[in-house]
């Protein structure tokens, strides 16, 4: 969950319906379409890129081999396992400890693989290269050592490919500072045509620098947008819930980036519908990722529909805040040191019958979601009337729970992809609005 600021606000709406009641929090039917689940077996850290006119998905190694891969016509499947895409591992490397693959495309036409695995030499995880003719492989490794290797720093990991708009490529990583108790960083370095030829010094990009990150961040994947550099990355030990997909931006390549205030992605932010997303790679409108599967026992492989908000990322399924105060008021305040709010702020004084709400938020693809709205209510029962982009009203009913006391209802909304505007109008007693989650 997290905050934009700034957005557009679209133009005044006016109510021309009679409005219906929404259904209560604990009653409303569900209407967030969640990430699907596309191979519901162990397949983490998936990197899946589209070939031709087929799509492949790689992963951490498991049963299926150092380096597992999958097919489909599409992003959303039907997945087929293939096999083994890296029969053998490079010579300076034991098997076992085969992790987080990227496969890119050369400007010769071969394909590259970045893999991790561990250093016989040093007991620590370095990052390899190896190539092939084919998507599928089999992929033959490159050299004698690894390409990326410091045991000092605990050893390096989750490499991936960026090539920027004027077709110049780049290696990113993360170094496994957490391995020996130190922070970790995400890199990034200047690489040749061939992906791994180094042509310059490597760049710190982001550090773990956060509590709520447990000194992890890794798997990192850099995108270029209009206006900014958009950096995808997971945070927190992989092992349970608190796995987390977050980003960090920048206007330019090497930074400075800041980071999101909220994850992206958080077992939270979906409802609890996939344990631990991370792990995650972008591939055009989708964003894929693992989660704990079968008893915690195996991470699957899960997509979910991905848009850019002012050329922020919105995951459709994962809840997104939009602050109330920041909306666009009318006949009504907002109010600060609100005890236990979010931001300590909310709108309030929404109490005549001209005094209304607007919320400006943002949905990647048409269709179905549900809108968790933010409220207290003191002095009795409260309700607003509700329209989305001007049309139908309905009523959502705000129980009394006391000042400052902070509860949910939960609404179904229509939304067009795209921006999207919520007014929230007075209809009967008070109520204050803290904020709105949509997914």
């Amino acid at each position: 969950m997290r905050i934009f600021g700034g957005a557009v606000v679209a133009a005044l709406l006016v109510l021309t319906a009679s409005p219906v009641p929404a259904a209560a929090a604990d009653e409303a039917e569900p209407l967030t379409v969640p990430p699907g689940l596309v191979i519901d077996e162990d397949f983490p850290d998936p990197d899946v890129t589209r070939f031709g006119d087929t799509y492949y998905a790689y992963s951490t190694n498991n049963a299926n081999g150092h380096v597992p891969y999958a097919t489909a016509p599409s992003v959303d499947g039907p997945w087929t396992i293939r096999g083994n895409a890296l029969p053998a591992l490079g010579a300076w490397a034991s098997s076992g400890y085969t992790w987080a693959p990227d496969v890119s495309q050369r400007a010769d036409g071969s394909y590259l693989l970045y893999y991790t695995a561990r250093s016989t030499a040093t007991n620590r995880q370095c990052i390899g290269a190896a190539v092939a003719s084919s998507p599928a492989g089999p992929f033959a490794p490159l050299g004698s050592g690894p390409l990326v290797c410091d045991p000092a720093e605990g050893g390096d990991i989750d490499a991936s490919s960026f090539t920027d708009a004027d077709g110049s490529r780049y290696l990113l990583y993360k170094d496994d500072g957490n391995a020996i108790g130190q922070p970790t960083q995400i890199w990034l370095q200047p690489v040749a045509a061939d992906g791994v030829t180094f042509t310059g010094p490597r760049t710190e990009l982001l550090r773990s620098d956060r509590a709520d990150e447990g000194g992890v961040i890794e798997a990192p994947v850099l995108v270029r947008r209009a206006s900014q550099y958009v950096l995808f990355y997971s945070a927190n030990g992989y092992g349970g819930d608190a796995y987390v997909t977050s980003y960090a931006t920048s206007p330019s390549l090497t930074g400075t980036y800041t980071k999101a205030f909220r994850p992206l992605m958080s077992t939270a932010s979906v409802d609890g519908r996939v344990s631990g997303p991370g792990g995650q790679d972008i591939v055009g409108d989708h964003i894929v990722f693992h989660g704990w599967i079968n008893g915690n026992t195996q991470r699957g492989m899960y997509v979910a529909d991905l848009g850019w908000a002012n050329d922020f990322p919105v995951v459709r399924g994962s809840r997104v805040r939009y602050e109330a105060e920041s909306g666009r008021l009318n006949n009504a305040i907002v109010r600060d040191n609100a005890a236990g709010a979010s931001q300590g702020r909310v709108a309030a004084g929404i109490d005549h019958a001209d005094s209304w709400v607007e919320i400006t938020v943002f949905a990647p693809t048409p269709g179905a979601y549900t809108a968790h709205v933010g409220y207290a209510a003191g002095y009795g029962d409260a309700q607003h009337t509700l329209t989305v982009n001007g049309g139908a009203a309905t009523v959502v009913d705000y129980p009394d729970q006391g000042w400052d006391n902070w509860r949910q209802r939960s609404v179904p909304v229509e939304l067009a992809a795209g921006w999207n505007t919520l007014r929230f109008q007075h209809r009967t007693a008070w109520a204050e609005l803290d904020y709105v989650e949509v997914a």
